[in-house]
C-alpha cells in the first residue's frame, strides 16, 4: 500500500515538474530560503520525484544550496561543493573543511573515486594512543584535543574533482555558505539537541563561546546563529583555493589549536597541511544479481572497508536461500535476519584481519577483488547455517581469500561515530554519492576560525599489535589513511550501463548496514528508496546482533535468540539518502529518499 502511494505521489509530482524541464540555466545568484526547523527524532517523508536533477542531503539548507546550484546549470560536483560548505556550517556536528570525505562520481561514461581522507601526520606513530600505563588509551581521552587530529582533506579533494567536472565558477560555489554564515541559519532540533547532550564541547572555549549561552545552555531551536568568521575562511577558499585553507593563516591557526592544547596535544604541522595530496583511486565494483536483472554496484576502495564490506554481505546472502524470503508485515523476517547478521559477521572478521591504507596494506592475495570473488563467497557462505534453526556462529573467524595466509592481527573491536552523506544527479548525466566526515559528533571538539576539527586517527587501532607482537593492519603509522566505514555507493544495470542509484549514510561500522539495507530494499525487494530507507536497521559487528528498538517485534527477537545469537536493540540513527532512476508511464525520473531519522530532503527540478 505505501509503494503505491509513494508511485501516486511520484506519478503527481511528475505532471507538475515536465512543464520545468525546459527551464534554461540562469545566471547565479543565492537567494536565501525560508529556514524550516527540521526534527531530531522521526518525522514520516513522502520520497521525491524530480525529471531533471535530484539532490539529497542532511540539512534542508544545505539541500537548498546544492538545488539552486543544479539549477543555475551546475554540475552534480557543483552542488556536491555547495552542499558540503552548508553542512560545515548548519550541520558542524557531522562533517565540515575540517575533515574528509570520499567522493564516487559517475561521468556518464566512467565511474571515479576522489579521496579526501584525513592523513596521520608525519610526526605520529603507532603508540600514538598508548597511554603512560602502556594500555591504549580511553576513547575519549584520546579523542578530545589536540591528538586526535589528522591533516583535513576534503576541501583539497574537492578541489581535484571541481577542476575536472566543475561547470560554474569555484568561488561561485561558496556564496550559499558564506551568505548563511553572515546573515544567520536557525538552530535545527537536531542540533540543539545534541548540544544539549554534548559533554565535551564546551572545554573549548571558543566553541563554547559560539554554540552556548552565556549560562552554558545550548542555543534554543531557533535561535539565529551567526559565524562571521567561517564566513572569512570561506571566502579566502573561494578566492584562494585549498591552499588558502592548508598553508598561510588559517593552517597557523590549526596547528596552535592542536600543538598547544593544553592537556592533550597533537602532532599536526604546517609541512603536513601544505603536503597533503587527494587521490583518484580505481572504485570497487562488483556484479550483484536480484530479481532476474544483473546490476553493478560500485563504492569506494581502501582506505574504506565499506564497498568491499557491503559486496561481500550482498554476494554472501546471494549464496543462501534469502531471497526466497519475503517480508513479513513490511519487516524482515527472524529467517531472513538471521542470514543477514552471519553474512555480516563473516564480512566484518574479514574487515578487522584485511582492510587499511593500501599504501601501507598489501591486499590479501594480491588484490583487494580477492575480497569478493564469487568462488571465495561461496566458500565463505557455507558456514552460514541454512536449515530451520541453525545456530547462529556468534562470532565469526577470518577466511583466507585466495589461499594466501596474512601476517596481520585482527583489529580489536572499537567505536566509529559521525559523519554525513550526499547524493546527487545533475542535468548533464552525471551523478555523485559522497560520504563526508569529522569522525565523532563534533570532532575534536576544537574549534579554529569557525569550523570543528575532526579526531579522524581515532578510527585507527590504538593497539598496534595484539598480545603477541603480531602487527594491526590498521595501526596508527606516519602519513597514513585510517580506515574507514564509509561506503558512497553507485548502482547501474550491467547491460545498458544505466545510473540506477546513489546512496549512502553517515553513522560510524553501522553505514556499511545501513547502506547494505537500502540497496537490498530496492534492488532485491522493489522498494522506491523512501521505503528502503524507511525499513528498521538491522548488524552484526560480529558479534551481537542488533536491531532498531520498538521496530521488532518480540516474536523475531526472541526467535533469533531461539539460533543463539545476543540480540541488543538499540536506537540505530541512520542518516541515509539515495535517488533512484525509475519510470512513470513510459516517462524516466529519479525518486529520492531522505532518512526519517535525521532532518535531510531532497531537492530537484
Amino acid at each position: 500500500m505505501q509503494r503505491h502511494r509513494l508511485l501516486q505521489l511520484s506519478t503527481l509530482a511528475l505532471a507538475a515538474l515536465l512543464a520545468s524541464c525546459a527551464t534554461p540555466p540562469t545566471a547565479f545568484s543565492y537567494k536565501v530560503p525560508d529556514q524550516p526547523e527540521g526534527s531530531s527524532g522521526y518525522t514520516e517523508k513522502p520520497g521525491w520525484a524530480t525529471t531533471r536533477f535530484a539532490v539529497a542531503a542532511a540539512n534542508p539548507l544545505a539541500t537548498d544550496a546544492g538545488y539552486q546550484i543544479l539549477k543555475a546549470g551546475g554540475s552534480a560536483i557543483d552542488a556536491a561543493i555547495a552542499v558540503q560548505m552548508v553542512l560545515t556550517l548548519a550541520e558542524p556536528q557531522s562533517s565540515g573543511i575540517g575533515g574528509g570525505a570520499f567522493l564516487m562520481h559517475f561521468n556518464g561514461r566512467d565511474v571515479e573515486a576522489f579521496d579526501g581522507r584525513e592523513t596521520a601526520p608525519a610526526g605520529a606513530d603507532e603508540k600514538l594512543f598508548i597511554g603512560t600505563d602502556r594500555k591504549p588509551m580511553p576513547f575519549y581521552e584520546a579523542v578530545v584535543g589536540g591528538r586526535s587530529v589528522g591533516v583535513p582533506g576534503t576541501v583539497r579533494m574537492l578541489e581535484m574533482a571541481h577542476r575536472q567536472h566543475g561547470k560554474l565558477p569555484w568561488g561561485k560555489l561558496f556564496e550559499p555558505a558564506i551568505s548563511l554564515a553572515e546573515g544567520g541559519f536557525k538552530v535545527s532540533a537536531r542540533l540543539n539537541s545534541l548540544l544539549a547532550t554534548e559533554q565535551h564541547l564546551k572545554k573549548d572555549p571558543v566553541a563554547a563561546a559560539y554554540f552556548y549561552r552565556a549560562d552554558g545552555t545550548a542555543h534554543p531551536v531557533g535561535h539565529t546563529l551567526r559565524n562571521p568568521a567561517l564566513a572569512d575562511v570561506l571566502r579566502k577558499i573561494a578566492s584562494g583555493g585549498s591552499k588558502a585553507l592548508l598553508e598561510g593563516d588559517i593552517a597557523q591557526a590549526m596547528v596552535d589549536k592542536v600543538q598547544k592544547h593544553p592537556t592533550n596535544p597533537g602532532k599536526l604541522s604546517l609541512g603536513d597541511l601544505a603536503a597533503y595530496q587527494a587521490i583518484k583511486r580505481v572504485p570497487i565494483c562488483s556484479d550483484y544479481r536480484a530479481n532476474a536483472r544483473d546490476f553493478r554496484i560500485c563504492g569506494f576502495p581502501p582506505p574504506s572497508s565499506g564497498a568491499i564490506a557491503v559486496g561481500q554481505i550482498l554476494g554472501l546472502l546471494n549464496n543462501t536461500n534469502a531471497a526466497q524470503l519475503p517480508l513479513q508485515d513490511g519487516l524482515p523476517s527472524a529467517d531472513w535476519l538471521h542470514l543477514y547478521t552471519e553474512a555480516a559477521r563473516l564480512a566484518f572478521a574479514d574487515r578487522a584481519q584485511y582492510l587499511g591504507d593500501p599504501a601501507f596494506v598489501e591486499p590479501p592475495a594480491g588484490n583487494w577483488m580477492s575480497l569478493l570473488e564469487p568462488a571465495y563467497l561461496a566458500e565463505r557462505a557455507r558456514l552460514i547455517g541454512q536449515t530451520p534453526n541453525a545456530p547462529s556462529m556468534k562470532v565469526a573467524q577470518p577466511g583466507i581469500p585466495g589461499g594466501v595466509k596474512t601476517s596481520y592481527s585482527p583489529m580489536p573491536d572499537q567505536p566509529e561515530y559521525g559523519t554525513s552523506h550526499i547524493s546527487i544527479v545533475d542535468s548533464y548525466g552525471n551523478a555523485v554519492a559522497m560520504t563526508t566526515t569529522i569522525e565523532d559528533a563534533f570532532g575534536a571538539r576544537q574549534m579554529v576560525r569557525g569550523f570543528l576539527l575532526n579526531n579522524e586517527l581515532t578510527d585507527f587501532s590504538f593497539a598496534p599489535t595484539d598480545a603477541a607482537g603480531k602487527p594491526i593492519a590498521n595501526r596508527v603509522q606516519p602519513g597514513k589513511r585510517p580506515r574507514s566505514s564509509m561506503a558512497p555507493t553507485l548502482v547501474f544495470d550491467k547491460t545498458t550501463g544505466a545510473l540506477v542509484m546513489s546512496g549512502g549514510s553517515p553513522g560510524g561500522a553501522l553505514i556499511i548496514h545501513y547502506t547494505a539495507k537500502t540497496l537490498y530494499g530496492v534492488l532485491n525487494w522493489g522498494m522506491l528508496p523512501q521505503q528502503a530507507i524507511n525499513l528498521p536497521n538491522f548488524a552484526s559487528l560480529n558479534g551481537p546482533s542488533i536491531l532498531e528498538e520498538k521496530h521488532f517485534p518480540a516474536a523475531t527477537v526472541e526467535a533469533l535468540k531461539a539460533r543463539g545469537a545476543e540480540v541488543r536493540e538499540a536506537a540505530m540513527t541512520s542518516g541515509l539518502q539515495a535517488i533512484t532512476r525509475g519510470q512513470a508511464h513510459g516517462t524516466p525520473f529519479w525518486m529520492g529518499g531522505a532518512d526519517p531519522r535525521r532532518e535531510g530532503v531532497v531537492m530537484g527540478d
